[in-house]
């Protein structure tokens, strides 16, 4: 197996990272142009929960408490700049996502202190054990979000359903 550079690993995943960034940007800012559904809310964790599978190759493996506190602090800390932001509108009957400019600054701060995060635990531990514990930051962060956006949208739904 050839050996490729630790930098040029990290090149990559930084490159990867803020791609990744700029497609989510472009495909929530499209998104916001159509109404939401509930698969349009359910299908990005149960996407991303396939990364899971990541936790087979024995490189990956964490202590139970790193993998437990990585998700707990995506939970809590990461989620709540993007629950602020998430608003949802109705018109015509359909569920619309507000476009908020916020969105865009918190992604690209949530960014910016993810590679400043990553920079220093990657000095204490490997390069896949390090993607595993940001894996389970952004799991937590996205799943409740997501529920967030869930109760939100069924709150609306509700609520237009007793206006009629």
């Amino acid at each position: 197996m050839p050996h490729i550079s630790p930098s040029y690993l990290q090149i990559g995943t930084t490159l990867g990272t803020i791609l990744i960034a700029l497609l989510t940007i472009f495909i929530r800012l499209k998104a916001s142009s159509s109404p939401v559904t509930i698969k349009k809310i359910l299908i990005p964790p149960l996407g991303m929960s396939t990364g899971f599978l990541m936790f087979v190759a024995p490189f990956t493996h964490i202590p139970l408490w790193w993998a437990a506190l990585a998700f707990v602090i995506g939970w809590f800390l990461f989620s709540y700049p993007l629950i602020r932001s998430t608003h949802f509108k109705t018109v015509d009957g359909q569920v619309y996502a507000e476009r908020s400019r916020s969105f865009i600054v918190i992604l690209f701060a949530l960014l910016i202190v993810r590679t400043l995060l990553h920079q220093i635990i990657e000095q204490y531990v490997s390069i896949a054990q390090t993607g595993a514990l940001f894996f389970l930051l952004a799991f937590g962060m996205i799943v409740r979000w997501r529920l967030f956006m869930y109760k939100e949208y069924k709150h609306i739904l509700q609520a237009n359903d007793n206006m009629k």
